[in-house]
């Protein structure tokens, strides 16, 4: 079992749901996103979803949009991400790292190469939004190296399509929670978990769920339906500003402490 699937077993058996933060790898410091990614775990997330800095992130709001500028702004690239994973699993054998992006810096590193160099240091999955399942194809390194492909889902999925994910998930399906951008105030769960429960009936991986979670609140009403859920542009929007590495640790726990408790709680 993957590193993904032994996490998923283990929180089912607990009967827990996972919680899932994004940051920018070199956002807000690129010296310190090691000990970031550290303090997420130590906050209580289950599983990381590293960003990886690009120029033209379609599907994210300004706040992450932000964050890759900054990130790239400071000299960020795919190898400096790989680097730090590597790094982190020094201390963290267990924590999950999916990276999440855009398929471009992934093209012009080398499919191959960077699926060689992924596995080594120690990335468990990739969610690449603009490589649709139609397109996958071009992943067949990923995949052959042991990389799992994380899909995406949404409202606006047709029901054939939905079943055809459903079928190939791997890892985990990110669900959309709705059809928009990163970070939008749109979250409406009486919309969506009706549809969440189907695909988890017919998913043959755990469901995660983001796009619009914020806090422990809006966190907690889906833990009554989903696997998991992903926060993101609020997490990356807290941390923002924040230069040294203990006020960045510090921030971190801060945020997702109350987040995890919520969800513990219900």
């Amino acid at each position: 079992m993957s590193r993904i699937d032994q996490r998923f077993a283990a929180l089912k058996s607990a009967g827990r749901t996972g919680l899932i933060p994004f940051v920018t790898a070199g956002d807000p410091s690129p010296g310190h996103t090691v000990a970031l990614m550290h303090a997420l775990v130590d906050a209580g997330a289950d599983l990381i979803e590293l960003g990886v800095p690009f120029s033209d992130p379609m599907a994210d709001g300004p706040v992450i949009q932000h964050a890759s500028e900054r990130a790239i702004a400071k000299g960020v690239g795919l190898g400096d991400v790989l680097r730090w994973v590597a790094e982190f699993r020094q201390r963290d054998a267990e924590t999950p790292v999916v990276l999440m992006g855009y398929l471009n810096p992934v093209e012009i590193h080398g499919y191959e190469r960077f699926a060689k160099e992924a596995v080594a240091a120690g990335v468990d999955g990739v969610l690449l939004v603009d490589c649709p399942l139609e397109e996958s194809a071009v992943l067949a390194p990923l995949k052959a190296a042991g990389l799992q492909q994380i899909l995406l889902a949404a409202p606006t999925t047709a029901p054939a399509r939905m079943a055809q994910l459903c079928g190939m998930a791997e890892g985990f399906l990110y669900y959309v929670s709705f059809a928009g951008i990163t970070g939008a105030g749109r979250l409406s769960t009486s919309d969506i978990a009706a549809r969440v429960a189907d695909i988890r009936a017919r998913a043959k991986a755990p469901v995660a769920v983001g796009f619009g979670v914020r806090d422990a609140h809006s966190a907690k009403a889906i833990a009554g339906f989903a696997d998991a859920v992903v926060i993101g542009s609020a997490l990356v929007e807290r941390l923002a500003g924040a230069a040294q590495a203990g006020e960045i640790a510090e921030r971190a726990r801060e945020f997702l402490q109350p987040i995890r408790a919520a969800l513990d709680a219900h």
